[in-house]
């Protein structure tokens, strides 16, 4: 990892994020909803509720470093990262073919619910049906985990994280909402979760170092 923490936890979280997100069940709720309506809108709203979700798992993660005494906070974020990394390693192993298949689908259906219920036809409507439908895909999601599991990693600042993990949401919805049935159609979630799962079995070896030190 680069020696600024600044810098590593910049890029760490912009890596993690974007991993996590791509293909993910918000991925596609965006997608559908450009598909109807104006991407620009689109975006405002869903950006909007990632980033009200990265605030909050970022509290989180930080509040519950807080609690801890400082020579336990590296034990902690070894474990949490390295439980994390082997967990979607495992989901991984067990995919099949069709991987990436039931999240489209679970995001179509919220999409449809919503339309079905309340359409929307003014900007403000297509913004705020895109907040709350991502906002809440995107609550005990695997991308809320991994920002926790981030704040919780010693040295890492708020500021940095914050500001890598929405460079990373704001790439991957702007990715959905311009070319998402193209990306869709080509991502591997399979090899997204063995990339990611490596990923943070880096940041526990990293973390257990410091720990060690």
């Amino acid at each position: 990892m680069p020696s600024d923490p600044g810098l590593a936890a910049l890029g760490s979280s912009f890596t993690a994020i974007t991993l996590a997100e791509l293909g993910d069940k918000t991925f596609f709720v965006a997608l559908l909803l450009a598909a109807r309506h104006r991407g620009r809108w689109v975006f405002l709203g869903s950006f909007g509720a990632l980033a009200l979700v990265t605030v909050i798992s970022l509290a989180l993660g930080y509040g519950l470093k807080q609690l801890l005494p400082p020579n336990l906070v590296p034990w902690l974020a070894a474990l949490l990262f390295g439980g994390f990394g082997l967990k979607l390693l495992i989901d991984a192993q067990a995919m099949g073919a069709e991987a990436g298949a039931e999240e489209a689908e679970e995001a179509g259906v919220l999409v449809d619910q919503a339309e079905s219920r309340h359409p929307s036809a003014t900007a403000w409507g297509v913004i705020r049906e895109a907040f709350g439908l991502v906002f809440v895909a995107e609550l005990g999601d695997r991308t809320q985990f991994a920002t926790i599991f981030l704040a919780t990693a010693p040295g890492f600042s708020f500021g940095a994280l914050l500001a890598g993990s929405l460079l990373g949401h704001a790439l991957v919805t702007w990715l959905a909402v311009g070319s998402g049935r193209w990306i869709g159609q080509r991502i591997s979630e399979q090899l997204l979760f063995r990339l990611s799962g490596g990923l943070f079995l880096v940041f526990a070896l990293f973390s257990l170092r410091q720990a060690l030190a």
